[in-house]
């Protein structure tokens, strides 16, 4: 099944791709992988899931953040590869967590993300993967994903 049909059977459309808040683009093309900027978990112009998970933010929530991040990176690497099933396999994801001091559990948060690729691309959707915890990150997002993917 490709990807695009993974999408509709999971009822999820990828997003608009987000407007960038600064001066880079939101995804480019280096040989055969693409490269995103961070995304966070924006819908519709609006930031979900807004603080620290570990305060104000439950794991579930930040997983959910993690996994709306995914389908903004998707997105935005679609938008320069020419479609979702011009997508071969995900090869990495950096997942930051904007967590309190004492919250030791980014990688659950990450699993959020990593699930969702599994979901959409099978054995294609595994990946190597970093999370780490933060201070803070833009515009109060909880969440923020870095994705590399192999195009067709």
């Amino acid at each position: 099944m490709k990807p695009s049909e993974k999408l509709a059977s999971l009822n999820l459309t990828l997003p608009e791709v987000a407007k960038p808040v600064g001066i880079y683009v939101p995804a480019n093309i280096v040989g055969n992988l693409a490269y995103t900027s961070g995304q966070i978990p924006l819908r519709g112009g609006e930031v979900l899931f807004q603080g620290k998970v570990g305060e104000n933010v439950s794991l579930e929530d930040a997983q959910d953040a993690a996994r709306i991040c995914t389908l903004n990176a998707l997105a935005a690497i679609a938008s320069v590869a020419g479609g979702i099933d011009n997508i071969s396999r995900v090869v990495r994801l950096c997942v930051f967590v904007a967590s309190t001091p004492d919250f030791t559990d980014q990688p659950k948060v990450a699993n959020g993300a990593s699930t969702l690729c599994g979901e959409v691309f099978g054995d294609a959707g595994k990946h190597v993967r970093s999370a780490v915890g933060v201070t803070a990150l833009p515009l109060n997002a909880s969440v923020e994903l870095e994705m590399v993917a192999e195009l067709r």
